[in-house]
């Protein structure tokens, strides 16, 4: 009786084994198919928010910037959440060591109007720095105030202007030619900032970079 057993399943073995092959390349394709699915549904999703992250260029405020720092510029980088958004703003180009001042504000130059102080940065021994935020950064973004010290109705901001920290820099640069002293303005802690350096002049004054920006 043993013997017969012994040589049915010397028979039906191979079969076994081809049929468990299958199941197991079956079960493997499953596998497989999930995981590409998987995969996809994650690189959609990268894409989709690399997609709508907007990148712009900071540009010199002034032909007198571009003489005393040729090489000044900057970018900055926004990525929209559900909830708010994330801003990178990088400089290059910039006096070793030294500080500014981010807004977000309401013109790219002069008189600025509505300014909203985001940021300090500090540019390293090679001239760059960066620093990264959040907040609203995008279409909606806007200041009001209904009463008190001030009154204004809700007013966008769309621009960014970065400022020197210490007016003293510009002025030792030659960045303020005929001025016979630095030039002192309110864009940072102790409103005694130095001139604006980059800006986002090369966007319509009501059509800045935040405004091409949605959630």
């Amino acid at each position: 009786m043993s013997s017969t057993r012994s040589t049915i399943r010397s028979i039906l073995a191979p079969g076994a084994a081809k049929a468990a092959a299958v199941v197991a390349t079956g079960a493997a394709a499953v596998a497989l198919s999930l995981t590409a699915a998987a995969g996809a549904a994650t690189g959609g999703a990268h894409a989709r928010s690399a997609a709508s992250s907007f990148s712009f260029p900071l540009k010199p405020s002034s032909a007198a910037i571009s003489a005393c720092l040729p090489k000044a510029g900057g970018r900055a980088t926004i990525t929209p959440g559900a909830l708010n958004d994330t801003m990178t703003v990088s400089l290059h180009g910039m006096p070793a060591n030294s500080d500014f001042d981010l807004f977000v504000i309401q013109q790219p130059t002069a008189p600025f109007g509505v300014s909203w102080y985001q940021s300090d940065i500090h540019a390293n021994a090679n001239g760059s720095g960066s620093a990264t935020v959040r907040g609203i950064f995008d279409a909606e973004t806007f200041s009001v105030s209904p009463g008190g010290t001030t009154t204004f109705a809700p007013t966008h901001q769309y621009h960014l202007g970065v400022w020197f920290n210490d007016p003293n820099v510009p002025f030792n640069l030659g960045c303020e030619p005929g001025a016979t002293a630095p030039i002192v303005t309110p864009f940072n802690g102790e409103q005694n900032a130095g001139i604006q350096v980059v800006n986002t002049a090369q966007f319509p004054v009501n059509a800045g970079p935040l405004s091409h920006v949605h959630r």
